[in-house]
């Protein structure tokens, strides 16, 4: 059967609670990537940052990832001994998508797929830095003095249908996610780790703003809880339809959370309500 032949399936998203030990938090990732494929998902999302959530670490590991690829090799296993389609959140690194190298002390923070032979399919690089003031005991975000930005829009066919990719802050901006429909999109994901006081306030009216205006399903991966005295996350993993209703979702802490994607559906959807036709025929 033809990739885009798919009309139905499960997917899944994994919620964490990262931190500072690599090992363990690739543990607790293989252990909720056997939920989600027991649970028959075939195409599975991890949250931003999923092997590390710390700063000042991220270009040390970039370095020794590219060294020794111990997460490619990781995350290329998972999705072959479990035959899915592995979205995997974000991987600092330190080369571009064109063979590049990034100047220290920065990276990029890049979404990597696999398919289910293990085989890297696609590759994302965050466009949108999160250099915010937030009122938290965090209190100032300079994601641009660690991370070098990307500057090109992925989409990539999966069984499940043609995925947009994106991370966190792209949330943001519309007129991304308009252009990941544009080239196709069916679905889009969303790694992130939001903050919890921009999450309580954004998170779930963000996603279901994007699956309506873009009439695409909507991946929504966070990190949820405490990661240390100043660094608290959202959480509120869900995923949302076409239409923007929220089909599954997880408060705090680690899980999997899961729903049916029916392309029939979408397109039905897209028939009755040509958005993206009427947004065409007036000029934007």
């Amino acid at each position: 059967m033809a990739i885009s032949s798919r009309r139905a399936g499960r997917v899944a998203v994994i919620q964490m609670v990262s931190g500072t030990d690599v090992q363990s938090n690739l543990a607790v990732a293989q252990r909720l990537l056997t939920i989600a494929a027991e649970g028959g998902a075939r195409l599975v999302l991890l949250p931003e940052n999923f092997a590390l959530l710390d700063s000042a670490a991220l270009r040390p590991l970039a370095e020794r990832e590219q060294q020794d690829g111990q997460i490619m090799a990781f995350l290329s296993e998972q999705a072959r001994i479990h035959g899915i389609w592995l979205v995997a959140g974000s991987v600092p690194l330190v080369d571009t998508p064109q063979g590049g190298e990034v100047a220290a002390p920065r990276v990029r923070s890049a979404c990597l797929v696999f398919d289910d032979q293990g085989q890297l399919q696609a590759r994302y690089d965050k466009v949108h830095l999160f250099d915010v003031e937030v009122a938290d005991a965090h209190a100032s975000y300079r994601e641009s003095s660690l991370c070098e930005p990307g500057d090109q829009l992925v989409v990539v066919d999966t069984p499940l249908g043609r995925l947009g990719l994106s991370i966190c802050y792209d949330l943001r901006f519309p007129e991304q996610f308009q252009r990941l429909r544009a080239l196709g999109a069916e679905l889009i994901s969303v790694p992130s780790a939001f903050t919890f006081v921009t999450g309580q306030m954004h998170w779930e009216v963000l996603l279901r703003a994007r699956a309506i205006e873009t009439q695409c399903y909507l991946l929504g991966a966070d990190q949820g809880g405490t990661h240390s005295a100043t660094r608290e996350t959202w959480g509120q993993s869900m995923i949302v339809s076409p239409d923007g209703a929220v089909l599954n979702q997880l408060a705090r802490g680690e899980g999997v959370v899961f729903a049916e994607v029916d392309r029939l559906a979408q397109q039905s959807l897209r028939t009755r309500m040509p958005v993206a036709e009427h947004r065409h025929q007036a000029g934007f």
